[in-house]
């Protein structure tokens, strides 16, 4: 009975998490990171002034990896603390992950937390499903270092800046009819047959198939050819400017240009949906779909992968016959999402994947929130102010510990977490989706 009760009380125990950092070269630089300043106050480590910090990762996967701190008194700082990688430590602790998450996922944690710093855009990209993550994992090991699918949703901090998804049959006539470069690089023939199609006349299959071979025309256009029209778009842009007030894609892929020179990702920039969210706000990126993020901070959660096609906007390996081949094609605008209120402090973005959604926490000065036991694990991650959290009631202070900006937690399943606001709080929570357990008949607080 003695060992079921210390094995109960082990099983409540809130894990504080070291998390890992990504220098890639399109963060923001030093101190104007939030990567940056999260990873400093998390790890202890002074900033780099000079150095782009672009990512901050929570999670177990191992080109990124968290650390369970471990130490004498459980208290970080401790002189006595060590420290193993998560999915080790998950790997001793099963239970911690609840019966129907392993039954789906196995022993991992299905979903892979982040912060984003974006100084300059990232690459066009889309991410693999399953299905292709397997073949490619298995023929290119280096490039593709997992075998899952990377569905992912970005939570803006700031006003955050994403191209994402083809533009509407009827703005794409107007790009073809307004960037006469387009036309130059991959023919007139496949545009006019484009120009022509009526979406009111059944042809969704055909339009997706010419979209498909202009898209594949321009990625596939020879550098030379490409660095040519680039500069003389720009030119012309420039030149018009002077003389109208240019749209806002027009003046975003001036910007791309600066960023990259005679990159053809600048031009395929027109093809896709130009987004703007608000803080608050959040979008979702299922597989197979073209997406590029500009500029801005963000949340951002997503199945345990780093599997990205890259074609254009980047220094990186480009797997252009790739990325043209797996795209799904689809037009129209995104859903952008605002949060359900769960309750005065809590917002839940639920975009429609199994592995994960987000909660975001604001909580005033001498407040209390509680966020009840769900069956699956979560990672709780403070971005402003301090507080303190702990397993029992809000009102049980000597079950509490201490947890401020930077602090990344561990959070088993079946376990309810109260949290009480020393001065205001934000925080953001990562758990497994909650349609997940409704579909498998489990009973969700």
């Amino acid at each position: 009975m003695g060992e079921e009760m210390k094995e109960e009380e082990k099983k409540k125990e809130i894990q504080i998490l070291r998390c890992s950092v990504q220098n890639y070269d399109w963060g923001r630089i030093g101190e104007k990171s939030r990567v940056a300043k999260l990873f400093s106050l998390n790890s202890g480590l002074e900033i780099d002034r000079n150095k782009p910090y672009a990512e901050f990762w929570m999670g177990t996967h191992e080109s990124g990896p968290s650390f369970v701190v471990e130490s004498s008194g459980g208290k970080v700082g401790s002189s006595a603390e060590s420290m193993t990688t998560l999915k080790s430590w998950i790997s001793e602790n099963p239970n911690f992950l609840g019966d129907k998450v392993i039954q789906k996922w196995g022993i991992d944690l299905p979903f892979l937390f982040k912060v984003l710093s974006v100084s300059k855009a990232l690459s066009i990209q889309a991410h693999p499903d399953k299905e292709l993550a397997r073949v490619l994992h298995e023929s290119n090991p280096s490039v593709y270092k997992d075998d899952n699918h990377k569905p992912e949703m970005a939570l803006a901090l700031t006003e955050f800046e994403a191209l994402c998804g083809f533009v509407t049959l009827q703005e794409l006539k107007g790009v073809l009819n307004s960037v006469p470069e387009i036309v130059e690089l991959v023919g007139s023939e496949a545009v006019d047959q484009l120009l022509h199609v009526n979406e009111k006349d059944g042809e969704e299959i055909n339009i997706k198939s010419l979209l498909k071979s202009i898209f594949t025309q321009l990625m596939s256009a020879s550098k030379d050819a490409v660095s040519e029209l680039v500069s003389k778009m720009r030119d012309r842009l420039n030149s018009e400017k002077q003389m109208r007030q240019l749209t806002d894609k027009e003046e975003l892929v001036l910007r791309l240009e600066k960023q990259y020179p005679a990159d053809v990702g600048v031009i395929s920039a027109f093809f896709f949906n130009y987004v703007k969210l608000n803080p608050g706000e959040a979008l979702y990126l299922d597989a197979n779909e073209p997406h590029a993020y500009i500029y801005g901070e963000c949340v951002e959660c997503m199945a345990t992968s780093d599997n990205v096609v890259r074609a254009g906007l980047t220094p990186k390996y480009r797997d252009v016959p790739t990325l043209c081949s797996m795209l799904t094609y689809k037009q129209g605008f995104p859903e952008i999402l605002q949060g359900v209120p769960l309750n005065p402090y809590i917002k839940r973005y639920t975009p429609p994947f199994d592995e994960f959604e987000v909660d975001c926490c604001i909580l005033p000065q001498g407040e209390s929130v509680v966020f009840p036991a769900v069956p699956g694990p979560s990672l709780f991650l403070v971005t402003a102010g301090e507080g303190t959290m702990g397993t029992g009631s809000a009102s049980s202070a000597e079950d509490h510990d201490q947890i401020r900006e930077g602090f990344v937690l561990f959070v088993p399943a079946d376990t309810n977490t109260s949290i009480t606001a020393s001065t205001e709080l934000q925080i953001y929570r990562a758990l497994v989706n909650n349609r997940f357990f409704i579909s498998n008949n489990v009973r969700v607080n």
